[in-house]
């Protein structure tokens, strides 16, 4: 028999933590995990927007928490792991997504500085993998790591050298996570996203908010990204609809590459 395809996207009873969810593309995927049935945990640096967040969350219906702590500790990561198991009985879905680039600006390969190229690896690489050595000691059959990722690990990264070195890393470690857990039942994927305007697009980018649509002209489908867009991917891959995948990087990108 046939399922309802509707209802394999469906993920009611499910237990996710989107880390990086106090804003942009992390918000936007903690809400769509809600608004899709799982009960969310939120993480990141900033309380008082992550309690932005669980209100909206609850306001449409769904069930969230929040733990505050910076990702590249290694003890927020326990913690988080902690918070599903006592509270939840149980983690189903793990999304890293915190991190950037974090430098307005950027740096030519001349002056790259080493500093800047440790920090990268441990914000955008190294939670990444402790997150899913924590997750592989408490997730069931049936559960999925979700990396988020960005089309400057699959191209050249100019002047981002050290963030799309550490893309490309957690690309390649997905698709190694991925056999490794399989025995498991656990599955591993990434998302990389093209060009999604957030604060970060400003911060980092340059491109103040009302140049953000300036940006379409160089994509094929002729439209920036949103942050809906990514969490559709996400929730594909997290849900049954996606049960028979792992080990993949699911682009988002509008047709750029």
């Amino acid at each position: 028999m046939i399922p309802n395809l509707i209802n394999q996207f469906r993920i009611e009873g499910k237990i996710a933590v989107v880390t990086g969810a106090s804003r942009g593309i992390g918000e936007g995927i903690a809400i769509g995990l809600a608004d899709a049935g799982a009960t969310v945990i939120i993480t990141a640096r900033d309380q008082e927007r992550l309690e932005g967040v669980a209100s909206t969350i609850s306001e449409r219906g769904g069930t969230c928490s929040v733990v505050t702590g910076d990702i590249t500790d290694e003890s927020t990561i326990s913690q988080l792991v902690s918070h599903a198991i006592d509270k939840y009985g149980k983690l189903d879905i793990w999304v890293s997504n915190a991190g950037t680039s974090d430098h307005p600006g950027s740096f030519s390969f001349e002056d790259f500085p080493t500093w800047h190229w440790d920090q990268q690896i441990a914000l955008n690489l190294r939670p990444h993998f402790i997150a899913a050595k924590a997750c592989a000691e408490v997730m069931q059959s049936g559960s999925s790591i979700i990396g988020i990722s960005s089309i400057a690990g699959i191209r050249p990264a100019v002047r981002f050298a050290a963030y799309g070195a550490a893309k490309a890393g957690m690309n390649n470690f997905t698709e190694t996570l991925s056999i490794e857990l399989a025995p498991k039942g656990i599955r591993a994927n990434a998302v990389s996203p093209g060009q999604v305007p957030t604060e970060a697009t400003t911060r980092v980018g340059g491109v103040p908010p009302e140049q953000f649509e300036n940006l379409a002209d160089r994509i094929p489908l002729q439209r920036v990204g949103t942050p809906i867009d990514i969490a559709s991917a996400v929730l594909y891959l997290v849900s049954d609809a996606g049960s028979w995948v792992t080990g993949q990087n699911l682009v988002v990108d509008g047709g750029v590459t």
